[in-house]
């Protein structure tokens, strides 16, 4: 049985909000800092993106994620790091003086991925060290100083492969809090045909290993792999792919695409769109279409074609991981949610909203205060505060 290490709501779920440092930038219009959420909204909020440099983690800037030199050198840098006992105490040291320093309760690991992709296959094994030195680590400093437990959790991947060959699964729940796993991407422009970014269920169509696309079958998986089911934390994309249709009277899941959508006006990404740019493309007469065999929507205009999730979708896959006794949800990410309200006409970050309803994750003495000196604004709840994690990646 999994420590309940958050108490500040009365809910059994998790909703643990994830939070890119680049948003603030993304236009004078549609930028989005700390200061603007809402933090009685989450139970987490997880802020993206830190790095390592010389074994010490690091903050990264908006330019390192766009640049491929970069990129490599951060995976590189994971590998480097996991290779000795020394390294691994090193960063570890670093960890903990850093989250203190900052204000942050805890450290989300997002490798991309160990014992492949680049990593050789000693990381599998070497990534389970590391998560375990890390809970000692923490556990250790408790002792020494009383404050409360740093917590430590993994973002994963769901594809087969990936688990098979970078996740010792069974020791991985045992010293995570919890498990996010990243139950999006699951189709896109890449694949030459339209696909749904984050179905619930497989297509009637699919087969083979297509069939393993979506989130049934990748939660069942990690839990019948040896994930305790109440740490892992189910995904919900709060953007979609677009994709550009080779022939516009072929609209359906699996119809032919050239290549990814129109990059959106605000987050400017080719073959992906921001919820609160869907709402655009919805009023401006797209065609919205249910898929009641995935339980997600897909809409359509011209030749563009764009799968997504909405409010219904997030309502049914909440409902679906209550039922399926999972931890909770987890969103990537808020700041692409209609967190002005002036895109979707429902409201303030209405698909957070509706994981917070759905999973009842609510306390009467939530307050906004004023921000403090930490990274992250936390609630006015006496000892129930929200907690801020920071995103350590290899992306």
């Amino acid at each position: 049985m999994s420590r309940k290490v958050n108490n500040q709501t009365d809910s059994a779920y998790q909703l643990m909000c994830y939070f890119n440092n680049w948003a603030q930038y993304q236009s004078d219009v549609q930028g989005i800092k700390p200061d603007d959420i809402d933090p009685c909204l989450c139970t987490h909020l997880i802020y993206s993106f830190a790095g390592i440099w010389k074994n010490n983690i690091t903050m990264t800037k908006k330019k390192a994620l766009d640049d491929y030199k970069d990129f490599n050198n951060l995976k590189k840098s994971f590998v480097t790091m996991v290779t000795t006992p020394e390294s691994r105490q090193s960063f570890v040291t670093s960890v903990i003086k850093f989250l203190r320093k900052y204000g942050f309760d805890g450290l989300n690991l997002f490798w991309q991925y160990p014992g492949c992709h680049g990593s050789p296959p000693r990381d599998k094994h070497l990534f389970t060290v590391l998560i375990q030195e890390i809970r000692k680590a923490f556990e250790e400093e408790v002792s020494k100083n009383k404050k409360p437990r740093l917590l430590v959790t993994a973002a994963v991947d769901g594809a087969i492969s990936t688990i098979k060959s970078g996740h010792e699964v069974p020791q991985l729940s045992q010293s995570l809090d919890y498990i996010q796993v990243m139950t999006y991407d699951l189709h896109g422009a890449w694949e030459g045909y339209t696909g749904e970014n984050s179905p619930l269920y497989k297509s009637p169509t699919e087969t083979g290993i297509k069939a393993f696309h979506n989130i049934k079958y990748i939660m069942d998986n990690w839990k019948s792999k040896g994930a305790a089911p109440e740490k892992l934390i189910v995904g919900f994309p709060a953007y979609g792919h677009t994709f550009i249709l080779s022939d516009s009277s072929k609209t359906g899941i699996g119809a032919p695409s050239n290549r990814g959508g129109h990059p959106g006006p605000y987050t400017k990404k080719t073959g992906l769109w921001a919820y609160y740019e869907i709402c655009t493309f919805l009023n401006n007469g797209a065609t919205q279409v249910w898929n009641a065999a995935q339980q997600v929507p897909y809409a359509y205009h011209g030749n563009e074609w764009v799968g997504y999730d909405n409010i219904k979708s997030f309502h049914i896959k909440a409902q679906w991981l209550k039922n399926n006794s999972f931890g909770g949800a987890m969103i990537w990410a808020i700041d692409m949610d209609d967190f002005t309200g002036s895109f979707c006409g429902q409201g303030i970050f209405p698909l957070t909203s509706t994981l917070k309803k759905a999973l009842k994750v609510h306390s009467a003495s939530c307050k906004v205060t004023s921000t403090p000196t930490s990274v992250i604004r936390r609630r006015n709840l006496s000892s129930e505060t929200l907690e801020p994690v920071l995103l350590l990646s290899s992306k």
